[in-house]
């Protein structure tokens, strides 16, 4: 693996995570389980660890969670556990995210935990895709007693996980190594199955199952149409126009993180992210995935970073703390900014931007520079195969999947269920996670409803 790769912060040590544990006050009404989108027993585990009974830690952490190693790694610790930690007053919190990292690290690696596999009896459930909410909904309904298999498009199973965190914030070993843990329980995945295409929701419920989750995320990215000039001319309107998403060198976030990804393993070439050695970078959009995208692309051999946001920095989506990391690998912020126009040469090649900048109470200034890539991290909507192969499964305007509150992410079609980024719920992991949970519970109680009509019938 590339060195520019590999993980970027550092485990505690066995010694370093007690000490720390030390720490917790042991609060009667934690804040920090509050802050805790899924309600983690939080001061419970830590007290745990603080004596040393890494056991007992992990079987508290993963009673409420399908993905503690990814949690650790990935979540907006600094807006809900650790924002919410009283310790943090005096700028002291307990470093919650590294501690749940060691506890979930510690236990894959010396196998700790074997969880008692629940007899599957209480009905069969198919899971259409192999993302945060999907392994959710999967490993929730597995530990209490169904029959749950996922069907996955990908070779490899993680959905954002997988193809839209870098590994130098999420090894891929990581991902696989809770989906591993995920199939010990019973789950069944078939990957490569491309459920709206190889098969339909009609042939699911014609194999048996008794409810089906789809919870295939976000997987068309947003674009946006800046106006192309070439020699003075604009060339993206008229008869054989040339918009900017035809050009190689303007990419989607999430389709430049995926070639990353499948170029470290071994899948693509090094050249197919176009991203040369050298290359002037601008990244649209400031959230979480432009942060990626920017110290990706800095990691691929780009020499300078711009990440252009048309609002300022109290407003942007992105974590304070992957802004932070960002500016220390040297990439360059551009508030209240957009790009107006893209200017190639003959050959179609990006060779400047015209950057205007509107401050509040200034006036507009326009700057023309030097520019090899426009990456593009504005978000996504639903693809809609699923759908459009489905009767009786609507979406809304926006292409999200229309659900109901009882039972709980229950869709139009009678027994199909949605959660996660699908249905509009879209924000964090970790969040990802939280509604994920909340439809396991739906699916559990509209499937034994069904079963207990059947038998008085």
């Amino acid at each position: 693996m590339n060195k520019a790769f590999q993980e970027v912060n550092e485990s505690y040590t066995m010694l370093e995570a007690i000490n720390e544990a030390k720490r917790c006050l042991h609060c009667k009404v934690p804040q920090c389980k509050k802050g805790c989108p899924i309600s983690n027993d939080i001061p419970d585990w830590i007290h745990e660890l603080s004596m040393g009974n890494l056991g007992n830690a992990i079987s508290i952490i993963r009673a409420k969670s399908n993905l503690p190693a990814v949690c650790g790694r990935v979540c907006g610790h600094e807006k809900q556990c650790e924002g919410s930690c009283v310790l943090g007053k005096k700028g002291q919190a307990i470093n919650i995210g590294k501690l749940e990292r060691f506890v979930a690290d510690f236990d894959s690696e010396n196998e700790l935990t074997h969880e008692n596999i629940a007899e599957k009896t209480r009905g069969r459930v198919a899971v259409i895709g192999a993302g945060p909410s999907g392994i959710t909904v999967a490993g929730d309904l597995a530990r209490i007693g169904f029959s749950v298999e996922i069907f996955e498009m990908e070779a490899q199973c993680g959905g954002v996980l997988r193809y839209g965190i870098p590994e130098y914030r999420l090894p891929k070993e990581v991902v696989a190594r809770e989906i591993r843990y995920i199939e010990k329980m019973g789950v069944v995945i078939h990957r490569n199955t491309h459920v709206g295409v190889e098969i339909t929701v009609d042939t699911l419920f014609a194999q048996g199952f008794d409810a089906i989750f789809i919870g295939t995320g976000l997987g068309m990215p947003k674009t946006l149409e800046i106006p192309v000039y070439q020699n003075g001319k604009c060339i993206s309107e008229g008869e054989g126009a040339i918009h900017c998403s035809d050009l190689k060198r303007v990419r989607l976030a999430a389709h430049f993180l995926r070639r990353v990804e499948l170029i470290q393993e071994g899948f693509m070439k090094p050249d197919e992210t176009h991203v040369d050695k050298g290359a002037k970078v601008w990244i649209i959009g400031c959230g979480n995935t432009a942060m990626d995208a920017s110290r990706t692309a800095l990691r691929v051999g780009a020499s300078q970073v711009n990440v252009i946001y048309h609002k300022g920095i109290d407003t942007m989506s992105a974590l304070r703390a992957e802004y932070d990391d960002a500016v220390k690998e040297g990439v360059k912020f551009n508030w209240w900014s957009a790009i107006t126009e893209i200017h190639v040469d003959d050959d179609l090649e990006i060779r400047e931007i015209v950057l205007e900048t509107k401050e509040p109470d200034k006036e507009p200034v326009r700057q023309t520079l030097p520019a090899d890539n426009v990456i593009m991290a504005i978000g996504a909507t639903p693809k809609t195969k699923i759908v459009r192969t489905t009767p009786g499964l609507e979406n809304d305007e926006r292409k999200f999947l229309i659900t109901r509150d009882y039972p709980y992410g229950m869709t139009t079609r009678k027994g199909v269920f949605a959660g996660g980024d699908v249905a509009n719920r879209q924000a964090t992991v970790v969040h990802a996670m939280q509604d994920a949970k909340r439809v396991a519970e739906g699916i559990a109680q509209y499937v034994d409803a069904i079963k207990l009509l059947d038998a008085i019938h």
